[in-house]
């Protein structure tokens, strides 16, 4: 079986926070350089994944802030 593609593991693994409430609308998601260090890759894929959660709506990038879960996020 192929392994899961990181970003795909990381947007996993947010999603699956956000439905348990481990993570509550408005928290702070760890930084870049900590997912980096958490997942053992590289910034590029880190950043696809804030960049697909973004789009769906499940967080909110604030440039020079970090990402928030977003205050709605989709059921």
């Amino acid at each position: 079986m192929p392994r899961q593609p990181v970003y795909e593991q990381i947007i996993a693994d947010v999603i699956a926070s956000i439905r348990s409430g481990a993570l509550q609308p408005g928290a702070k998601l760890p930084s870049i350089a900590q997912l980096c260090e958490q997942y053992q890759a590289s910034p590029t894929p880190i950043r696809f994944a804030l960049r697909i959660l973004d789009e769906r709506g499940w967080i909110e990038v604030h440039q020079g802030k970090g990402s928030f879960v977003a205050t709605e996020p989709p059921s």
